[in-house]
């Protein structure tokens, strides 16, 4: 079992939780926030306000069943307007799986997510290395630490230009790169990357899975995203 850091002391740390319709993970990223000291904020896509939260996650699923493009309905939803303009204010937002498909569909993030190159739906394990702790949701991390988390996708293919691709290794804003192998062919073996400020970050693996050794393969690798944003704001 890899050992995880200490939950954060109970603070006064608000992080919502976007659920769209088709959403599955909402209530999941839920418990992570709440096991890491924060409290968990339900909001909802239709919602105008965000409601004074800290942070925002944007959770996994398949938001309106994946149609035209996965995410790509969802970016339009109402809440998001405010996620946008927050997140480029400096709002710390994070991701997840179908949530990383709609902050490349926002353009809070480079690139864009296509169907995995084996055709497949796949769901296991898997082994990542952290690129980046500079960022608001992983600074609990070690850089070149290598960590396991669940992973399951059908669009979870990275792509990008080669300028692109070049543009975020040389920023460092690689934040995850797959290990051992590529689920989904992913170009340079992409499993998550932020922006340059640092206050977004999306990934595929969900760290929402790896929180409590009883489920999943008894690991809480994915405990820091959620104990790096509450240090993060707490600390500011």
């Amino acid at each position: 079992m890899t050992a995880g850091p200490t939950p954060a002391a109970r603070s006064n740390t608000r992080v919502g939780v976007v659920t769209f319709p088709g959403s599955l993970d909402d209530r999941d990223t839920q418990r992570a926030i709440r096991l890491a000291g924060a409290e968990a904020v339900p909001l909802w896509h239709k919602d105008k306000s965000l409601q004074q939260v800290d942070a925002v996650v944007l959770p996994g699923g398949f938001s309106y069943g994946d149609y035209l493009r996965a995410g790509a309905i969802s970016r339009f939803s109402p809440l998001m307007e405010k996620v946008i303009d927050g997140a480029r204010a400096g709002l710390p937002v994070l991701g997840i799986c179908n949530g990383f498909q709609v902050l490349t569909e926002a353009h809070l993030l480079p690139g864009a997510m296509l169907g995995n190159d084996h055709l497949h739906f796949i769901c296991r394990d898997q082994k990542l290395r952290v690129e980046n702790t500079a960022t608001a949701w992983t600074g609990d991390y070690v850089t070149g630490q290598e960590i396991h988390i669940p992973l399951k996708n059908m669009d979870g293919r990275y792509v990008a230009d080669s300028r692109t691709l070049d543009m975020l290794e040389a920023e460092g804003r690689v934040a995850f790169r797959y290990l051992d192998v590529n689920p989904n062919g992913s170009l340079r073996d992409i499993a998550g990357i932020t922006n340059e400020a640092g206050n977004v970050v999306g990934l595929m693996p969900h760290p929402e899975h790896a929180v409590e050794p009883l489920v999943g393969s008894g690991r809480t690798d994915g405990l820091p995203f959620f104990t790096s944003i509450i240090k993060k704001l707490v600390s500011a």
